[in-house]
């Protein structure tokens, strides 16, 4: 318990010291009407920062994002799979991640029946 403790306090005062130092030694400059719009690179914005975007490409990352964690989520299982058969426990895990498996083979199928990815 004492290691996890100290590690908190020691993260959150390196932080806090590094956040202090960044605020105190900053160069502290005036602020032009272009370094206060959205995009702060400093170079002026062609359009306005309230564009639409469209809902595929959010549709696209979130697609990509839940697949990707089903797909992390076989690895340790074909790893601990393997220790279970050596035990013959192996029926309740194997229930466990055919159920998984139905589920995002279910998501796939409803991905591209539906034609979750096409642009057009």
């Amino acid at each position: 318990m004492l290691p996890v403790v100290f590690l908190i306090l020691s993260t959150s005062l390196l932080g806090l010291l590094l956040i202090s130092i960044s605020y105190f030694f900053a160069p502290k400059g005036k602020k032009s009407s272009v370094k206060k719009e959205a995009y702060e690179c400093g170079i002026p914005a062609k359009k306005q920062a309230n564009t639409q975007i469209s809902v595929k490409f959010f549709l696209t990352a979130i697609l990509f994002i839940l697949f990707d964690i089903e797909i992390i989520f076989l690895y340790p299982f074909a790893i601990a799979y393997r220790d279970f058969l050596q035990m013959e426990e192996s029926l309740p895990i194997l229930f466990g991640m055919g159920l998984f498996l139905i589920f995002f083979i279910y998501g796939l199928w409803w991905e591209i029946k539906t034609k979750a990815l096409n642009w057009k």
